[in-house]
This record gives structure tokens, sequence and C-alpha cells, in this order.
């Protein structure tokens, strides 16, 4: 119970109806090991949140770029609300603590990983939408989602980001060394260092190899952009 209040508290939200947030937080391994309905998992409520948070999104962006086509709209919307922008945006709030999983899914790291994270993010949006209509779910998305989206950006496209800024003022070369890895086959992370050249200008962790180039490519940006 402290924690759903820590949890509202976080994202500004109070439920009136708390058992739509246990439910938001309740994932499948969960409810599998408590032998309880199907249903009383999250995913009918990320099903809806899904929704929801894609007509957010579009309007936001309909405004936001008033002359860019449908294509490129389509294109920009699904990197806003793709699996990997929805963890980070979970990693914002710390979801993953208050998620109800299963002993195996706990085991395995289940509240690190994009998938589960992301999945309870859209649930959520599910269950303030129920909770307390579309103004509420809309304010969220917005305060939580559709925030610092140039930040967002520099985060996800940063191996491209990074190639272009280096192309464009030098003749180094970018690379990515693999500096360890540690854990189990099912539960392992990543340490990568980006190379300008010979030298060192980011590291990064992350859950996949490719998740710690991003965030070794992030960091290496942030130490240029400090430079300039």
């Amino acid at each position: 119970m402290r924690k759903i209040k820590e949890l509202e508290r976080k994202i500004g939200y109070q439920f009136r109806d708390q058992e739509l947030l246990r439910h938001a937080l309740r994932h499948s391994s969960y409810v599998n090991e408590k032998h309880m309905k199907k249903n009383e998992c999250n995913e009918r409520l990320e099903f809806l949140g899904d929704a929801v948070l894609e007509v957010v999104s579009s309007e936001f962006l309909f405004f936001e770029y008033d002359t860019m086509p449908e294509g490129e709209l389509t294109k920009k919307r699904a990197s806003m609300v793709c699996e990997p922008a929805l963890a980070f945006c979970a990693r914002d709030i710390n979801l993953g603590e208050y998620l109800l999983l299963g002993k195996g899914e706990e085991a395995t790291g289940g509240r690190k990983r994009d998938s589960v994270t992301s999945d309870a993010m859209e649930a959520l949006i599910g269950a303030i939408y129920l909770d307390g209509g579309f103004a509420s779910a809309k304010e969220f998305i917005h305060r939580f989602i559709l925030n610092d989206l140039e930040n967002k950006k520099l985060f996800f496209d940063s191996k491209t980001i990074l190639q272009e800024i280096v192309q464009g003022n030098s003749d180094e070369h970018v690379s990515y060394e693999l500096i360890r890895e540690e854990g189990p086959d099912h539960n392992k992370s990543f340490w990568t260092a980006v190379k300008i050249g010979d030298q060192i200008y980011g590291e990064g962790e992350g859950r996949t190899k490719k998740a710690s180039e991003q965030q070794a490519a992030y960091q290496a940006i942030l130490k240029l952009q400090e430079k300039q």
C-alpha cells in the first residue's frame, strides 16, 4: 500500500479506484503464480492504454508539425511510442520497482526488462483513462512521455547523431568496444566504450550490447556538447 501511494505521488495522480492501479502493475507471471484469473493481469489495460497513447501522440504531432506529411508523422509517432522509448519513460518514474512479478520473472531481471516496463507504462495509461477520463490520461502522457523529446531523440538516435557530429568535424573514426559483461545468459549486463579515433569519449551499460552502445554514444554526445 505504501508503494502504491509513493507511485501516485511520483506521477501526480491519485486513483479513485486503487484496484485499477494494482491491476496495471500486475504482470502475467504474478497472476499465473498466484493462480489468479488470466484477465487479472495488466494485458487488457495495456491494450487500452496503447490506443489512448496513439490518439494523444497523434494529436500532439498533428499540431506540433503542422506541415509534415502523413507518412513522416506515422514514422515519428512510431519512434516516440516504441518499446525502448516507453521503457525509457518508465525508468524516469522507476515503474519497474512497483510491478507485481512472479518469482521467475523477478529472478531473470523483469523489473529492468524493456518489454515488461513499456507494457506496464501502457497499462498505467489505460488505468488512468478508466479512473479519471481522457483528460487525466492525456495530462499524464504529455508530462511523462511527450516531454523533453529533443533529449529523448538524442538518446534513441545517439549512435547516428554521434556519427554525423564526428563526420562533420573530423576524419576520426567512431568505434565501439565491449569492455565487459556480467551475469548469467538470461540476465546479462553489458558495458561498452565508444572511441573517437583512439580516445574513449563515453561508456554505457545496458541489458543488450546495442543498448550499452546507445548509452555510450549518448554520453559521448554530452561530452562533445560540453566541449563546445
